[in-house]
């Protein structure tokens, strides 16, 4: 083991002055809040990004397919046997959208009716279920169930079993249809809540008299692979249709969601500014606490670059209890906070109830390692000032 390492770990651990064991606790403290704020941050900001995300994601899908105008079309059975064939897409889901007013007892409500093969997982749901009866799998078979969000429920009383009617504008005239409440479904984003109803395609299809489709909804098997997928689904398909991730069509909502990368950015880097400044600051009161020491090494024949090596040693005791004690901390809120989900937010302002929480290995080690490198950089700055002490003058520093 080094002389250097020896020296300072003799008087790092001795018994030190009231003020100075004060500077050294601090700087542990300050170093360890700020590691386990820095790791909160990640541990927040990946969890809350990836959990709207993934909202927007199972309501919509990743991509959208549809017409360049918007106009519904056709099925087109040999571009979606071509879209089958590619591994990375999971799935392919035709759907109609149709403004209609939903009526129940005496109230009413305009919302749009979102048509979908009656096969198709429905998300969110919160009571209830599905398409129960899948009537609608059948050939010129339309299933008579709804499934309406838990607040159109609540504002217009409606319980699952109750008959409720639709009414659409095609044509000049008005078309109603008597459906039942299948389920419930509650996706956290009013916009979504308050406005979309789940209703089979085929009724749409009925409705129009046709057997057109306004799109489809692709879903990927990896979030990483939608903007190569959407490439190739642009090559693959007819001139007049196009391919858009969901990211790009519902910008507001990604651009929210990226908004946060920017404030988690600003928060770490105050959180590490505050940590470097401490711990040069407690490195500068050992230093100029040890004035005699390093004279009387100086005298003795040490060179200038064994003395910083235990200062160096010596603030790598600090750095590292601190580091580690914030790691500790900060890892340990995480896994509460996404084990029990004692935090709880304002779901119609941030979309979800409960604080998310998503550690990242990789994330966890950068800002460990990150932290210390920054640090031991930092440390090399108040070393300078050794070449200035002046041996004959230190050892009377008392």
């Amino acid at each position: 083991m080094s002389t250097a390492f020896e020296i300072a770990k003799r008087i790092s651990f001795q018994k030190q002055k009231n003020y100075t064991r004060f500077i050294v606790r601090l700087s542990i403290a300050a170093t360890a809040i700020s590691v386990a704020a820095i790791l909160l941050t990640f541990s927040i900001v990946n969890g809350f990004q990836e959990t709207i995300a993934h909202k927007v994601y199972q309501f919509w899908g990743h991509i959208r397919v549809a017409s360049v105008n918007g106009a519904p079309q056709s099925i087109d059975n040999n571009s979606i046997a071509k879209i089958q064939a590619n591994k990375t897409i999971t799935s392919i889901t035709p759907f109609l959208n149709q403004s209609t007013v939903l009526s129940f007892e005496q109230d009413i409500e305009g919302v749009v009716a979102r048509g979908i093969p009656t096969d198709t997982e429905i998300p969110f749901i919160k009571s209830g279920g599905g398409f129960s009866s899948k009537k609608g799998d059948l050939k010129d078979s339309i299933s008579d169930e709804i499934i309406i969000s838990d607040n159109i429920a609540t504002k217009l009383n409606i319980k699952i079993g109750a008959t409720i009617r639709l009414y659409f504008l095609n044509t000049g005239s008005v078309q109603q249809r008597k459906l039942k409440v299948a389920g419930l479904y509650h996706s956290g984003i009013e916009e979504y809540d308050n406005q979309f109803i789940l209703v089979d395609l085929k009724l749409l299809q009925q409705l129009n008299n046709n057997q057109l489709v306004e799109g489809y909804s692709i879903v990927v098997n990896k979030e990483a692979a939608i903007p190569s997928t959407t490439q190739w689904l642009q090559k693959s398909l007819p001139e007049n249709w196009v391919a858009t991730s969901i990211s790009d069509y519902y910008p507001q909502i990604f651009d929210w969601i990226g908004v946060q990368t920017i404030n988690r950015n600003v928060t770490i880097a105050i959180m590490l500014i505050i940590a470097v400044i401490n711990l040069l600051t407690c490195l500068f009161i050992l230093m100029l606490e040890r004035v005699t020491m390093i004279g009387t090494l100086t005298a003795l024949g040490a060179s200038q670059n064994l003395i910083r090596k235990i200062f160096l040693y010596q603030a790598s005791f600090i750095c590292w209890t601190g580091i580690l004690l914030g790691a500790l901390i900060g890892l340990g809120l995480s896994l509460l906070q996404q084990k029990l989900g004692w935090i709880q937010l304002d779901e119609s302002a941030y979309f979800i109830k409960t604080l998310p929480i998503k550690m990242d290995t990789i994330q966890i080690s950068s800002v460990i390692i990150g932290t210390a490198v920054i640090s031991y950089i930092s440390f090399l700055l108040p070393t300078l000032w050794i070449k200035k002490i002046s041996p004959a003058k230190a050892i009377q520093f008392d």
